[in-house]
């Protein structure tokens, strides 16, 4: 069985285009839909309805939310003490594995990649009792990848005035705790000369979305890739999606 799952920032609650934003979730065809800045319950409601996705989930003033074609065995939030948004855990029908969606601080400067830091370790504390389990991590990161290039002089001017303050560069201290807990970034495990850039959808230069499973499920990992052509992804939302297909059998 393959589950195709999307991780999709739809910017501001995606009040307003919730037409354009369902027109990329049909098109990504996906079975689950891990939302990120969710957070009008109307706004999902209405994707939901539209997309003919009729289970889901959303809080007002949370950021994380879910859309699934068939019920899930379960869903909740936690609020690790310090992080910003609330993280999601999904498990998946028959509990053959969980999904945890997450939207990290949005802040760039060396105080805000400590508190993502804060924040990440805070959720592989929380769900230290499934790991050994089959699970992926998703969602909208806002951090660079060991190595990962900046075009500073591309992104918005608030944020080039942090990375100035932050000694004209961005920390990448998040992902890194990912890789040294022995996760893999799925979309470099399939494409490891691409820049899979998801943000922002006018220019993109920038990879803030990503997926992660532990080394050893690595196998499973079928496809997964930034939704760059889909027809109204740059309306839609600043972020294009990441659909990422899952081979739960292995």
């Amino acid at each position: 069985m393959t589950l195709r799952l999307l991780s999709y920032n739809i910017r501001y609650g995606g009040t307003g285009r919730e037409d354009a934003l369902a027109a990329v979730i049909r098109d990504a065809a996906a079975d689950v839909v891990v939302l990120q800045e969710a957070t009008d319950p109307r706004v999902v409601a209405r994707l939901a309805e539209v997309t003919h996705m009729p289970y889901s989930a959303s809080r007002p003033g949370y950021s994380t939310g879910f859309l699934s074609r068939t019920p899930l065995a379960g869903h909740a939030w936690y609020h690790p003490r310090g992080a910003r948004h609330a993280f999601i855990e999904l498990v998946l029908p028959g509990d053959v594995g969980r999904v945890y969606g997450l939207h990290l601080n949005a802040w760039f400067s060396k105080w805000s990649e400590r508190r993502r830091v804060h924040e990440i370790r805070a959720l592989l504390h929380s769900i230290r009792e499934h790991q050994h389990g089959f699970h992926v991590i998703a969602g909208d990161f806002n951090a660079l990848a060991p190595g990962a290039p900046l075009n500073a002089a591309k992104l918005p001017r608030w944020i080039q005035a942090m990375v100035w303050m932050s000694g004209r560069d961005i920390a990448r201290d998040t992902i890194g705790v990912m890789l040294q807990a022995s996760y893999v970034d799925a979309y470099r495990v399939l494409h490891p000369h691409d820049d899979g850039y998801t943000f922002p959808t006018w220019d993109p230069h920038t990879r803030f979305d990503y997926l992660f499973t532990p080394e050893r499920y690595a196998p499973r990992l079928r496809r997964c890739d930034v939704l760059l052509d889909v027809a109204h992804g740059k309306a839609a939302s600043d972020h294009f999606p990441l659909v990422t297909d899952l081979d739960l059998d292995v």
